[in-house]
C-alpha cells in the first residue's frame, strides 16, 4: 500500500516496478488491498482472479480453476502466504498520467480514492464514521460536479475509486458514475452494507463491471449484527446480499471492526466469511469518530488490541482468505516482531506486500472526499483540507500543508518519532488527531516502547537491528 513521496517507505515502488517491469496492468490483489489501510469501514481489494483483463464481463467469482469461492487466483493454495497471489490486473496510480505527475511535482499520485458519494443510508451503525442516517443531505455533490472531479483526478493518476457512503446503493444516479470512472481510466468498486442488493441490482454491478464489493460484518450471528448495525433483520439481509452478489460473479470481502463486543467471537466471524465463500477478511480498529466516539468505551485497550493484530498474524498463515488487519498500523511492526521471534525474515516471497508496505496511507496515495466534496487524509482524519467545489482535487492533494506534513516521516512526534519501526507503521495518524488534537503525535494505542525513546540506543541502530531501513526509497 502504501508509497510516500521523498521518506522512508517500507514498500519501494522502484523495487516494486522493477519487479514488474513496464508491463502495464500488473499488480497484485495485495496491493490494492493495502490502500485501505486509511479508508475506514469502505475499504475494498479488487479481485484480479484469473487474469479477467479490465473491461471484460464479471462471468464468474474471483478466483483460478480449482480454487472454490474465490480464493486469490495465480498460486496453489500450498503456497498461500502473507498478502495472498499476484495476477493481473488493473495498476492504479501507474498510468501515465501519474507517472508524468510524480516526474513533475516529485509527489507520489493517489493510488486510491475513497469517495462518499452520498451520506444517505438505511441503517444507523453505532459506530458509523459518517453517523449517517436514511434522508436527503445538503450540499451533496451533483453527478455534473462528480464528473468534473473525475476529469480532474484522471489528469494526474488513474486511481481506484472506491464509492462509498453512507449506502451508495441509494444513489439513483450510480451507474453513471461508475460508467465514467471506467470511461476516464479509474477503477470503481463499491463499499455497501448489501442489504439492498437484489438479483437485479447484482446484475447490474456484473453490468456496469464493478469487481468487488465490501461488506461489513461485525458479529457471527443476527442478534449482535442487528444489534450493532441499528436494523433488525440486517444480518439476514447482508448474508443474502452477499450470496446473490457472488452468484452474479462480482468478489465480495468481508470487513469487521473489532470492539470489546465482538473480539472474543472474531474467529467466528471469520469462520463465517469463509463459509460464505468470499474472497476477502479484512478485520478493522475502531477509530473514534463520529458515532464511533460515541462508544469510545469499546475500543480495545491498547495490550488487547495487541492480541488481536497477534492472532491476525498466526491466523492468515492458515485462512484460505486474502486476509488483512486495516487501521490498524502497529501489524506492520508486529509482523516483524513475531517473524524474527520465529527466526523468519520478513521477505516479499514469504509474506507478498505486507513486507513492502506501511501502515497509515493518508494523504500519501490514498484520501477521503466527502458527500459535500470535502478533502481529508482518510474518512476518520476529522480535518478539511480543501474543497472540490471550490479548488480543483489535484491543487489539494499537491499543496495541502496536512498532506505534505503526512508524507514527512521525520515530522512524527513523541514515540512514534523515535521508532525504529515508523517507516512501516506510522501509527494512525487519525487516532492521534482525535485523542490529542495533535495528527503528528503519537499513536496513543500503541504499547511498544523503542529503545530510541528510551535512550537505549539511536534510531538508526534500533532500526538496523531489525532490518527496516529508515531512510528514503524515492
Amino acid at each position: 500500500m502504501a508509497d510516500n513521496v521523498g521518506n522512508s517507505d517500507a514498500r519501494p515502488d522502484l523495487e516494486l516496478e522493477e519487479e514488474f517491469g513496464e508491463d502495464e496492468g500488473t499488480i497484485t490483489e495485495q496491493e490494492m488491498a493495502e490502500a485501505e489501510a486509511g479508508c475506514g469501514q469502505t475499504a475494498v481489494a479488487v479481485p484480479m482472479g484469473g487474469g479477467r483483463p479490465l473491461g471484460a464481463p464479471a462471468g464468474h467469482p474471483a478466483g483460478a480453476a480449482g480454487h472454490p469461492g474465490g480464493h486469490p487466483a495465480g498460486v496453489p493454495m500450498e503456497r498461500q502466504r502473507h498478502g495472498g497471489a499476484r495476477s493481473v490486473g488493473f495498476r492504479p496510480g501507474g498510468g501515465p498520467a501519474a507517472i508524468a505527475y510524480q516526474e513533475r511535482t516529485g509527489i507520489k499520485a493517489p493510488r486510491i480514492i475513497a469517495w462518499e458519494i452520498t451520506r444517505s443510508c438505511n441503517l444507523s451503525c453505532v459506530h458509523c464514521r459518517a453517523a449517517a442516517e436514511f434522508g436527503h443531505y445538503p450540499g451533496e455533490l451533483s453527478l455534473d460536479q462528480i464528473k468534473a472531479v473525475i476529469d480532474d483526478i484522471v489528469t494526474i493518476s488513474n486511481p481506484i475509486i472506491i464509492l462509498t457512503g453512507g449506502e451508495p446503493l441509494m444513489r439513483p444516479d450510480i451507474w453513471e458514475i461508475v460508467d465514467y470512472c471506467h470511461e476516464q481510466g479509474a477503477m470503481p468498486v463499491i463499499g455497501t452494507n448489501a442489504t439492498l442488493i437484489t438479483e437485479e441490482i447484482a446484475a447490474k454491478m456484473a453490468e456496469h463491471r464493478i469487481p468487488r464489493i465490501s461488506v461489513s460484518i461485525d458479529f457471527p450471528t443476527a442478534e449482535g449484527h442487528d444489534t450493532f448495525r441499528g436494523q433488525p433483520g440486517c444480518f439476514d439481509a447482508t448474508v443474502a446480499g452477499i450470496k446473490i452478489a457472488k452468484a452474479h460473479g462480482v468478489g465480495v470481502q468481508i470487513n469487521t471492526t473489532v470492539t470489546t463486543r465482538n473480539a472474543h467471537v472474531i474467529e467466528e466471524i471469520h469462520d463465517l466469511a469463509e463459509s460464505l465463500n468470499v474472497d476477502a477478511f479484512h478485520i478493522f480498529m475502531l477509530v473514534p469518530t463520529g458515532r464511533g466516539s460515541e462508544i469510545l468505551a469499546e475500543e480495545l485497550p491498547p495490550k488487547e488490541y495487541e492480541e488481536v493484530l497477534t492472532w491476525a498474524y498466526h491466523r492468515q498463515k492458515t485462512s484460505p482468505l486474502h486476509f488483512k488487519p486495516t487501521d490498524a498500523p502497529h501489524y506492520y511492526r508486529i509482523i516483524r516482531q513475531l517473524a524474527k521471534a520465529e527466526g523468519r525474515k520478513v521477505t516479499r516471497e514469504e509474506y507478498g506486500l505486507d513486507a513492502m508496505t506501511r501502515g497509515c496511507l493518508g494523504g500519501i496515495t490514498f484520501c477521503f472526499i466527502s458527500h459535500v466534496g470535502d478533502i481529508q487524509p482518510c474518512g476518520y482524519f476529522d480535518m478539511q483540507l480543501g474543497n472540490v467545489k471550490e479548488q480543483p482535487f489535484s491543487q489539494i492533494w499537491t499543496e495541502s500543508k496536512v498532506f505534505n506534513d503526512l508524507r514527512d516521516y521525520s515530522l512524527l512526534k513523541g514515540k512514534c518519532g523515535a521508532c525504529e519501526y515508523k517507516a512501516v507503521c506510522g501509527g494512525c495518524r487519525a487516532r492521534a488527531l482525535e485523542i490529542t488534537g495533535d495528527y503528528l503525535e503519537a499513536e496513543p494505542y500503541c504499547i511498544y516502547e523503542p529503545p530510541a525513546w528510551k535512550g537505549e540506543c539511536s534510531l538508526e541502530e534500533a532500526a538496523a537491528d531489525v532490518g527496516v531501513s529508515t531512510t528514503s526509497h524515492d
